[in-house]
């Protein structure tokens, strides 16, 4: 499928119903992403079954339950990266945070579970990028809240259980110059303003630090950034999880990569968690209501579920029993699907709820339950994480048994 670089992205142009970019996610009229147009529009491709398989069969490990309901349901050369794989060549994994927020949502965990399951199956180094300067610019945050918000989300994200033999985390503040920062220059010199505009919708309002922006984000996915990790491995093919509305970074990447003499970046996508309210897109960090926070105790959980989580049950029990619940709408299994690992747990709950033979009260207990106990698991995780344990992870070091 075509990738599409340029300077007239569809997602900026005026007669697409939606929009999608690190900044901006909406559909027209305030309804649901249609994510095979994204997919047309980005040119990117789907991950179908026989993908799937594959991994299973590379890694010898069941596949992430976040791959195998299509959560993760898109990649660019995700092919090429198994492919160097197979024949024994090793990558590296590149995600990363934008600190804007004392505490994470359960969106904002997707990538981070996945990614650990990823580091575990291939055995694999990964670096974390704090994008505490992007924040500062976007949202009005002083250096210094920025900064400490970044070792605060970097607790979080520790506590997703990475491998520090095998992972570091860093903070663009802190990291930034020497060879990291001569690739920025590298990718500034290839990307035009007219290009840049075209691929994130900069105006004439917006200050030169966000013009800047694009190359720090671009510049992890070469191994020549991290010299400390990948010194002589330029070679190295680096593999970024992240959600879809990230993709415009990595395609100004993957454009400028073969000219300046690195492999491009492949990606593996996934969708949205959609907000309790309703699939309309990304959740708001203005409406604490819209989202279950890890910091949220269980009393919190079990309220925010009863009283606003969308149901597509009917307004009447007898109805109900009738008709069935619309499962397409429905937000509490939707959250199961994304947090009950037993398939055929699953399946039962959409043959019973769809029915009409489970009420909604049933499944919004059985969520309670299922969301009380990943939240807890992981405030228990990240009281463990010491002031220390950030440091170590942050060190600039090597990581002698990382493809181990």
């Amino acid at each position: 499928m075509e990738e599409r670089v340029g300077e007239a992205e569809p997602e900026q142009q005026q007669e697409e119903e939606q929009v999608v970019n690190p900044w901006t996610v909406s559909a027209k009229g305030g309804g649901k992403i249609d994510y095979d147009k994204l997919i047309d529009q980005f040119g990117c491709q789907r991950i179908d079954q026989q993908l799937v398989d594959r991994i299973h069969r590379l890694t010898g490990r069941p596949p992430h339950v976040f791959l195998r309901r299509g959560v993760f349901f898109a990649h660019r050369d995700l092919n090429e990266i198994l492919d160097a794989y197979e024949r024994g060549d090793k990558f590296y994994l590149y995600t990363g945070r934008g600190p804007s927020s004392e505490a994470l949502h359960l969106g904002h965990l997707i990538p981070f579970m996945f990614t650990k399951y990823l580091q575990d199956v291939f055995k694999v180094p990964l670096v974390v990028q704090l994008t505490d300067d992007e924040k500062c610019m976007w949202k009005n945050l002083t250096v210094e809240e920025s900064q400490r918000l970044a070792r605060e989300n970097a607790k979080d994200i520790i506590a997703c259980g990475f491998d520090i033999s095998k992972t570091f985390i860093f903070s663009d503040f802190d990291f930034i110059g020497g060879a990291f920062y001569k690739n920025m220059v590298k990718v500034g010199k290839c990307v035009t303003y007219n290009k840049v505009v075209g691929i994130f919708g900069f105006t004439g309002e917006d200050h030169i630090g966000k013009v800047s922006f694009p190359p720090v984000q671009a510049v992890p996915s070469f191994p020549s950034s991290f010299p400390h990790l990948f010194s002589g491995q330029d070679n190295l093919r680096c593999l970024i999880p992240c959600a879809i509305d990230q993709d415009p970074y990595f395609r100004m990447t993957r454009d400028v990569a073969p000219r300046i003499g690195y492999h491009k970046p492949a990606l593996i996508e996934s969708s949205f968690f959609p907000a309790l309210q309703g699939e309309t897109g990304k959740m708001s960090a203005s409406d604490p209501n819209s989202a279950i926070y890890v910091t949220d105790a269980a009393k919190e959980i079990k309220n925010k579920i009863n009283r606003y989580a969308f149901s597509g049950g009917q307004d009447s029990v007898e109805k109900h029993r009738e008709l069935g619940a619309n499962l397409e709408v429905d937000i509490p299994f939707k959250y199961l699907s994304f947090f009950l690992d037993d398939d055929d747990k699953l399946e039962e709950i959409r043959k019973e709820y769809g029915s009409g033979r489970m009420l909604t009260g049933e499944v919004k207990q059985l969520l309670v339950e299922v969301l009380t106990e990943m939240v807890e698991r992981h405030r228990r995780a990240r009281a463990a994480v010491t002031d220390e344990m950030v440091d170590a992870f942050m060190a600039v070091r090597p990581l002698p048994n990382m493809f181990s």
